[in-house]
């Protein structure tokens, strides 16, 4: 049958198999930009084939692994000329010693007596709600409350990095 039949290119099946065009959405809808930056570098001295780390202001890195002293700089280097720190980056071995890493910024705050690791703000139609480590509380958290501030509503995921250093995502909504 034909289209001027009312057959199927008329009127083809959705993903549910019914008539029209099914869920909205589903094709041609591209994902958002989720790095700011990625990089490839020659970084010979590095073991294992994925690596998860974070520079902090300073240029000091953070690896969630072990590695050989001064081994990622290559990496961390090629990063640096396309995003300035602090940002949070993972990579992965290509072909042997060349590695390639994708970074996203991050903005790192201090948050002294922290006792979980990680930290959750919303604020919502004008509600606040805090969990620490998965747990509800309604204690003040300057530094947080204070990048919160800045959007009328959003969102907060921080995660220790270092010491008393957190790594925070904002999502404004």
């Amino acid at each position: 049958m034909n289209a001027q039949a009312g057959g199927f290119v008329a009127h083809p099946p959705g993903m549910d198999g019914r008539l029209g065009l099914g869920e909205p959405a589903i094709t041609g809808v591209h994902r958002a930009r989720v790095w700011d930056a990625v990089a490839s570098a020659h970084a010979p001295n590095l073991v294992g084939e994925t690596i998860v780390f974070v520079v902090l202001p300073d240029g000091t890195v953070v690896l969630e692994d072990d590695q050989p002293d001064d081994s990622l700089a290559p990496l961390a280097d090629a990063i640096d000329q396309r995003l300035s720190p602090p940002y949070r980056a993972a990579a992965v071995r290509s072909e042997g010693s060349v590695w390639s890493a994708a970074a996203e910024k991050i903005v790192v705050v201090e948050l002294p007596w922290m006792e979980g690791d990680v930290v959750d703000l919303s604020i919502v139609d004008g509600v606040r709600e805090l969990s620490v480590d998965d747990k509800t509380t309604i204690r003040p958290i300057p530094s947080l409350d204070a990048l919160a501030e800045e959007h009328a509503q959003v969102a907060l995921h921080a995660e220790r990095v270092d010491g008393d250093l957190f790594a925070v995502d904002v999502f404004p909504l």
